[in-house]
């Protein structure tokens, strides 16, 4: 059985074997011991409510039961922005015009932004490539709203995912190498390094203030700019199922899209419910869809994927999965679809 919960001290060295096969361009979960062992050391403090919120930050895993094998992690930073700026680019028009000469051009620019700050951040998705199978990147990816569903006092009104831009298999960036490496002195995989090991004064201190014409770019450069990498672009299409939205923001590195949603219309927050659960022998059935189940425990949390009656007012799970579930008969659990409904024709 594969169920997520909470990241442990003893999950660093499958953290790291996790980091090693990212392949570059996921920021926040570098090759780095000391790094991840203090990100790992924040998420328990976070649980256990002695950082404020502008430090706090969630972090995930999914496991296999039987062999304990750590398959994939997920993140939920709680506020993004209120210690260091958290910078994007908005991708707007500046208009140069001259009625004089009959010339009226409109340019895409690139606007520095501090938008979000304050937003909560869905962050540090990863599945291991060998686990991408049986709707286990979709409950990598949505086991969060579950979360945030049942301790929704703890998170913001509107919640961002950073998507991670196009970069090809050497590392290389199109939109770096034209905009960033002009500013940074740098190659796309060190500044990318230093940022996610937490040296990000080299941000503020080189990025330019200015906005900047897109035409200025390489074609390279603007053709990916609120593109995603093709292994992201299946992350990409299930936020955006559940209610998320491109609102032209881009990452300051690789021009990668930052999605955003209020956290209360996204769909599997919006649509879960409160049911009781009781032992026994679980309905089967092919027609049954694939649902999320969580308890509502905050220190011992756990979500797996049951097939289930979605509008079910008592859910029925053999023993094994209670257990997993960290669940008793009788305890109050969370329930949803995995999926959104298909709307019939």
């Amino acid at each position: 059985m594969m169920v997520i919960r909470p990241i442990e001290h003893n999950d660093l060295g499958a953290l790291l074997a996790l980091a090693g096969k990212t392949g570059g361009g996921l920021t926040s979960l570098p090759v780095d011991e000391a790094t991840l062992s203090a990100r790992i050391e924040r998420s328990l403090q976070t649980w256990r409510g002695t950082l404020p919120k502008a430090d706090q930050g969630y972090v995930f895993v999914l496991e296999d039961t039987q062999s304990g094998a750590v398959a994939g992690i997920c993140a939920i930073e709680v506020a993004v922005g209120l210690n260091d700026p958290w910078y994007n680019y908005r991708v707007g028009t500046l208009v140069h015009a001259s009625k004089e000469l009959n010339v009226y051009n409109a340019l895409p620019t690139l606007f520095l932004s501090n938008d979000h700050t304050g937003s909560s951040e869905l962050c540090t998705l990863f599945l291991d490539p060998q686990w991408r199978k049986e709707g286990n990147g979709y409950l990598l990816s949505k086991s969060r709203f579950m979360f945030m569903a049942a301790f929704r006092e703890r998170f913001n009104e509107k919640v961002v995912a950073e998507m991670r831009g196009v970069i090809d298999e050497h590392g290389y960036s199109p939109f770096w190498d034209s905009l960033g490496q002009r500013f940074f002195s740098m190659e796309f995989s060190r500044a990318d390094y230093l940022c996610g090991t937490g040296q990000k004064a080299f941000i503020a201190e080189l990025m330019p203030k200015h906005p900047i014409y897109t035409h200025f770019l390489s074609e390279a450069a603007q053709a990916v700019i609120g593109q995603v990498h093709p292994q992201t672009a299946p992350a990409r299409a299930v936020l955006e199922a559940e209610g998320f939205r491109y609102r032209n923001y881009v990452d300051i590195f690789d021009g990668g899209p930052t999605l955003e949603c209020d956290v209360d219309r996204v769909r599997a927050i919006r649509k879960s419910r409160l049911v009781e659960v009781a032992e026994g022998q679980p309905a089967t059935g092919e027609d049954l869809p694939a649902c999320m189940v969580a308890n509502e425990n905050y220190d011992m949390f756990r979500v797996m994927l049951v097939r289930a009656n979605p509008h079910t007012e008592r859910l029925v799970l053999d023993g094994a999965t209670l257990d997993a579930l960290k669940c008793r008969p009788g305890d109050t659990v969370r329930l949803v679809r995995l999926c959104p409904e298909e709307k019939k024709a």
